[in-house]
């Protein structure tokens, strides 16, 4: 805007100066003119005082001069004026010499004024006067002026009523949408994804308001999905827990019913010899016949006692019987998935890590899935048990055995046993922690479920450096078939 403006008033001033210009080649030719007619002394005198009717009349003109030229010098011949001013000789003589008109801009007592050298070579071929005029420019200095304060003052206004308008657009065309947008995204931040922005214009705005709710669309479109996800996740979740509750619920009664079953077996067997003995004793005694009637009654009761007993153990050994394993076709990593999860807490508490390593090569073994497991959550409590105070569980399963075999290597980092602790430590009710509740059954009954299966168990340790229970499987074959 600065730059239209200095631009008009460039315009403005080539204008005015050209009017000015104008007129003072109006008033040169007319003085040219008159002198080329009245050349004599009494014409001179005639436009002497024509000249001065001119200053008089003309409060614009400041100043005529009329100069001859002839012979190479510069000759002043009439003149009026109101300023003071001594026109160059030499600018006079280039002018003559040239025959074109010349403009000065002078600054003169009374203010600006424009200078004219007019030759009147130019009309008259030979002659050689020039003829000097000064008009005031001042009128065309208060026009600048008031022009220039004009400029100003509409400028101005037309900043205000510019700046008035952009606010005014700004509010409706920027600030307005934005604020909408704005609010959108905040309510989306919330959990508001149903809000869209509403689509006014096909402006640019307009664009993004497109846009965004295309986006919002899709993301809603996610989240919708992702609850669905999250929702079938949570029931198979709660399905999985279930299953693992359940699971753990028949390992642990498994594990009871093994653990009863090994103690009823070990009472049948030290209870049965005895009275076995007691009632064979008694018999023999009846069978000498010479007894009175009241010691025969009572060996009579012996017998009969004895035998109501071994009634009772047989009927407690059957009550307590594990029943028929169920064997299937199953490969370990499946097995250590659903025994694994059993075991979490007791690893949280006693601040131990399990790592697993499954060869590739390994094969499916042919077991009782819950035997098995009950298997292997006795190695691993006896490990916990050994790291009081934390460490780390590995299991391998490797084809180490013949070739119809796997070995499950459980190793962990505890105290260790001694060797006589090691071969007794599949005793029943063998324990190094007599005053902690009945134990001693765990590795005992870790060794008969291997045997069921038809494998075998090693137990490796070194006191103060862990210890390793090896487990040799066989690997399930075509027919299916219960292992001998």
């Amino acid at each position: 805007m600065a730059i239209w403006g200095v631009v008009q008033l460039t315009a403005l001033d080539r204008i005015l100066v050209d009017q000015h210009a104008k007129r003072l080649e109006g008033v040169a030719d007319t003085i040219s003119t008159f002198y080329q007619y009245f050349p004599t002394k009494r014409g001179l005198r005639a436009l002497d005082s024509a000249l001065k009717d001119f200053i008089q009349t003309d409060v614009r003109l400041a100043r005529i001069d009329i100069f001859d030229t002839n012979h190479g010098n510069v000759d002043y011949v009439a003149g009026a004026s109101r300023v003071q001013y001594e026109w160059p000789d030499n600018i006079v003589a280039v002018v003559n010499a040239d025959a074109k008109v010349r403009y000065v801009r002078i600054e003169t007592e009374s203010g600006p004024a424009l200078g004219l050298l007019y030759p009147v070579s130019e009309n008259t071929k030979g002659s050689h006067i020039v003829v000097g005029l000064i008009g005031f420019s001042r009128a065309n200095a208060e026009i600048m002026k008031r022009t220039r304060q004009l400029l100003v003052f509409s400028s101005i206004g037309l900043l205000i009523f510019i700046l008035l308008v952009l606010g005014l657009s700004y509010r409706w065309i920027i600030d307005k949408p934005l604020k909408v947008i704005i609010q959108t995204i905040d309510e989306f931040q919330k959990g508001q994804y149903i809000n869209r922005i509403p689509v006014v214009h096909s402006d640019e705005w307009g664009q993004i308001s497109k846009h965004f709710n295309i986006m919002a669309d899709e993301i809603q479109d996610v989240m919708n999905r992702n609850l669905e996800l999250n929702k079938h996740l949570e029931d198979r979740v709660r399905e999985e827990t279930l299953k693992v509750v359940q699971l753990q619920k028949q390992v642990t009664d498994l594990k009871q019913l093994t653990a009863l079953g090994q103690l009823t077996a070990n009472l049948a067997h030290d209870l049965g010899t005895p009275l076995h003995s007691i009632g064979g004793l008694s018999k023999l005694l009846l069978e000498r016949g010479d007894w009175p009637p009241d010691v025969a009654h009572k060996l009579n009761l012996i017998v009969q006692q004895t035998q109501r007993l071994d009634n009772v153990i047989q009927n407690v050994r059957r009550a307590t019987r594990l029943p028929e394993p169920h064997f299937e076709v199953l490969n370990v990593q499946q097995i250590l998935n659903e025994t694994l999860p059993l075991v979490e807490p007791f690893m949280q508490k006693n601040k131990v890590k399990i790592k697993v390593n499954i060869d590739e090569e390994v094969k499916p073994l042919y077991v009782d899935r819950y035997r098995i497991q009950t298997a292997f959550m006795n190695i691993i409590q006896n490990a916990f048990e050994a790291m009081p105070l934390g460490g780390a569980i590995s299991i391998s399963v490797k084809n180490l055995f013949p070739k119809n075999f796997e070995s499950i290597i459980i190793s962990d980092t505890g105290v260790g046993m001694t060797p006589d602790v090691v071969e007794k430590v599949c005793e029943p009710f063998f324990s190094t922690r007599q005053n902690e509740g009945m134990r001693g059954l765990g590795l005992a009954i870790v060794r008969d479920i291997i045997k069921v299966h038809g494998g075998t168990m090693e137990i490796k340790s070194t006191s103060g450096q862990g210890t390793s229970v090896v487990l040799n499987l066989p690997i399930a074959q075509q027919e299916n078939t219960s292992p001998a």
